[in-house]
């Protein structure tokens, strides 16, 4: 009767333990594309990735970049005062995004240009992705909302 229950238990265990496995192995497999990296346009300059691979890309909108073109597809460059890289968007973008404002782009990097499939803004005058700022402060760059001195 006790290495009955003995067994019950070590078989209990073992259905447990590859049912978690198998739970993990499947969670895994459904995220692998739901999984974007961030990177800021120095890093993409210094080890451009493979073209099929989807990241983040943020920085501040280069002031003159900015161009409509004649259909829907907008340009313009992403900076983090360091590097810069060229962007292509057909879309609509957010109503705060604009030259000198910072974003943050969901895509590709093709042929030298990052292929945008969304494009994020600021959402209010102080907001800026946590990204980003981080990115700004690696380059020395970044100045906290109301600091600036109005002389």
């Amino acid at each position: 009767m006790r290495g009955l229950k003995k067994q019950r238990r070590i078989q209990v265990v073992a259905i447990l333990t590859v049912a978690l496995i198998g739970a993990t192995a499947l969670i895994g497999y459904a995220m692998r594309d739901g999984i974007n990296f961030f990177r800021s346009p120095s890093e993409v300059t210094e080890a451009p990735p493979p073209p099929n691979e989807v990241f983040r890309i943020g920085g501040l909108v280069e002031e003159g970049t900015l161009v409509r073109g004649q259909g829907k597809t907008i340009t313009f460059s992403v900076t983090d005062t360091n590097a810069s890289v060229k962007v292509a968007y057909t879309g609509v973008l957010p109503d705060l995004f604009g030259e000198g404002e910072g974003m943050v782009g969901t895509g590709s990097y093709v042929n030298g240009v990052f292929q945008a499939t969304e494009i994020l803004a600021r959402h209010d005058e102080q907001y800026m992705p946590a990204e980003v700022v981080d990115a700004l402060k690696e380059q020395g760059v970044y100045v906290e909302p109301g600091s600036e001195s109005n002389s």
